[in-house]
């Protein structure tokens, strides 16, 4: 279907890709990875056309539709949501409006026998692309991405960024392509949302390629991984956890072929020095000259860059860290009344703890750390914090309180008043901030950077008591998994909010549950949790509803 051949791509003095391979064949399923700044936005380019190789050829059969979700959605205005998706129907859409004319002329009486015909012809087109079916399909997809009947006539300047991010994903998907590229489809998605996108993903027919932070969501999808790396594209015949495994062995296999080239070369110049004064061996020392020059030399990349952030010793709380009784908040409505989020929760959470909070979306998680941690008052029962317990609160919205002015330094120096320069380099180097990358103005940052510094900043603070909300969003998985094992060192408590069921299985001790009003404890892990509960619900249909 799309094929790479010794494809090069630089720019300028940057090369990203040097002769390098790949092959897209029907139905496959391909996670892509590699460190930000590698190519892989460049390679979904390449496939694209919107980026012509230096050298090298992209190939792809006739008549294969790409279809290619970027995260950069584009200007949406004039039409409704489901009038948006609906433009995504490529072929489809177009004859739907060549229709909508030809039927329009013929009420007035004004089209001709030559008209008659065409519209025979784009009906006939129309029903074999299954077009009568196109919106049924667009507003099943609306559903499931948490866009419900109530909002599928909303106009879409009436979404926020992250909602119009699902419906231009929504687009892709009615599209149905033969190649279907997808550039961090998780992002701006719930837990449940993801779950549904997972399963529609399984049952796609096409062949997709995928990049995703979510290391279980690309697992449970992607059968292949290919990886961009130090100017190659590398196929791995495995998912990611295959990938990983296998790229340490090839690595150390690489290491070993490169320890007996250099022996060998070692040897053949040893004989080349040794003998080049002699006319006796003149032919023998040239022929040895002439094979090394030819030999490609292996070379090792560069080991990838191992980050790590420990915890300082934080001071004991008490063993009650909270304890909440009969809480209950309602948020007041701007037409007067009040929309009831969550009532009668009565628990405690104690010294030690790693709770996930679960939850459908605008089930209530985000308000009830909120409560939990003072940002707002409840609208009935008590919440109270036990003894010596120190609270370190992050948002969704944290970042925002980000001086744009500042440089990364300069915000971590405010908020570490008593840290020294060298502490605050090596805090920032843990959450992948090195060398220059401290004087960047955070102005320029992208969320997940801005993210960064944010949990960087917190983490540093002497707090027994971790409240995260969805610190995961924007992290790449090399981010993710350097705050995963920060807090798996953690000594104090943590309560957590996130939509990456690897993270939460690897954290967890304990889950809270809010469904539909009330506070379930489970007490066991994040796997014991889903062991209990039935399939995840479908997403909810008023994405309007306030979490």
């Amino acid at each position: 279907m799309v094929n790479l051949s010794q494809v090069r791509l630089a720019y300028g003095d940057r090369v990203l890709f040097s002769h390098s391979d790949l092959l897209i064949r029907p139905g496959d399923k391909i996670g892509l990875v590699g460190p930000n700044g590698a190519g892989k936005t460049s390679l979904f380019r390449l496939i694209t056309g919107e980026e012509t190789p230096d050298e090298g050829q992209v190939t792809i059969d006739p008549g294969v539709v790409v279809g290619y979700f970027r995260q950069d959605v584009g200007e949406m205005a004039g039409q409704s949501a489901l009038e948006e998706v609906l433009t995504g129907a490529g072929r489809v859409h177009e004859l739907a409006q060549e229709l909508a004319q030809l039927e329009h002329q013929m009420s007035e009486g004004t089209l001709d026998d030559a008209g008659m015909d065409r519209y025979g012809e784009v009906q006939t087109e129309f029903l074999h692309l299954d077009g009568y079916e196109k919106e049924t399909q667009a507003q099943t997809i609306l559903t499931g991405l948490g866009i419900g009947p109530n909002r599928w006539n909303d106009p879409v300047e009436a979404f926020s960024g992250g909602w119009k991010m699902r419906i231009a994903l929504a687009k892709i998907l009615l599209l149905n392509p033969h190649v279907l590229l997808i550039d961090e489809p998780t992002n701006h998605l719930d837990l449940e949302t993801i779950v549904w996108l997972e399963q529609w993903l399984k049952e796609f027919k096409g062949a997709l390629m995928m990049t995703s932070h979510d290391r279980e969501f690309m697992t449970r999808i992607c059968r292949r991984t290919v990886e961009v790396a130090g100017q190659s594209i590398t196929t791995y015949s495995g998912d990611y956890e295959f990938y990983l495994a296998e790229r340490v062995l090839r690595r150390e296999q690489l290491i070993a072929a490169k320890a007996r080239q250099d022996d060998m070369l070692a040897k053949e110049q040893e004989f080349i020095s040794r003998f080049a004064a002699r006319a006796s061996h003149a032919a023998q020392v040239q022929s040895r000259v002439k094979m090394i020059e030819k030999i490609e030399r292996i070379v090792v990349p560069p080991e990838p860059r191992s980050v790590k952030f420990e915890f300082s010793p934080v001071k004991r709380s008490g063993d009650l860290v909270v304890e909440f009784t009969d809480l209950a908040k309602a948020w007041p409505l701007a037409h007067g009344g009040a929309h009831p989020v969550f009532a009668g929760a009565t628990g405690t959470v104690l010294r030690g703890q790693k709770i996930a909070v679960t939850g459908v979306n605008g089930a209530g998680k985000s308000t009830f750390l909120k409560v939990i941690t003072g940002q707002t008052e409840p609208t009935a029962g008590s919440c109270r914090l036990g003894a010596s317990v120190q609270v370190g609160y992050f948002s969704q919205y944290s970042s925002d309180v980000l001086r744009p002015e500042l440089t990364i330094l300069d915000e971590v120096q405010e908020r570490l008043p008593g840290a020294s320069v060298g502490t605050m380099k090596s805090l920032l180097g843990a959450f992948l901030f090195t060398g220059d990358d401290a004087d960047k103005r955070i102005s320029v940052l992208s969320g997940g950077e801005k993210s960064r510094v944010m949990l960087a900043c917190l983490l540093a603070q002497p707090v027994n008591f971790l409240v995260l909300d969805e610190p995961t969003n924007h992290l790449d998985i090399v981010s993710r998994e350097v705050l995963l094992e920060a807090l798996q060192g953690f000594e104090g408590t943590v309560l957590i909010v996130s939509h990456d069921r690897f993270f939460l299985k690897h954290l967890a001790n304990r889950v809270f549950e809010v469904d539909r009003g009330a506070l379930k404890a489970y007490e066991g892990d994040y796997e014991y949790y889903l062991g209990k509960t039935s399939a995840p619900p479908s997403p909810t249909l008023d994405s309007r509803a306030q979490d």
